[in-house]
């Protein structure tokens, strides 16, 4: 099933890390910004959570959507806070690429 919108990409592609599941993100990986491979979640990462701040529709086919994802590894707690890019190609929503907060 494709995603409806970018957030909805978003959320999938959050449940995709948390489950290694590498061949779903470099499917919903724009080519434009695709890596050749990803490596697997090492063992003592446990994700903690996914909070969507704020989704905005540039137009039909741009999208950002602000997050923030919480981990912890080896006893640490790390949040990744990202504005991404998504584009929709063809009827499908892509994942192009960040910035960092």
């Amino acid at each position: 099933m494709q995603a409806p919108t970018a957030e909805a990409l978003m959320r999938s592609r959050y449940s995709a890390f948390v489950l290694d599941k590498l061949p779903y993100l470099l499917a919903t990986w724009h080519s434009s910004t695709r890596p050749a491979a990803l490596e697997p979640n090492p063992p003592d990462l446990k994700w903690l959570g996914l909070a969507v701040k704020k989704a905005f529709v540039q137009d039909a086919d741009h999208a950002t959507v602000e997050f923030v994802a919480r981990s912890r590894q080896a006893g640490r707690a790390h949040r990744l806070h990202e504005l991404s890019r998504f584009v929709r190609e063809d009827g499908r929503w892509y994942y192009v690429d960040g910035d960092l907060n």
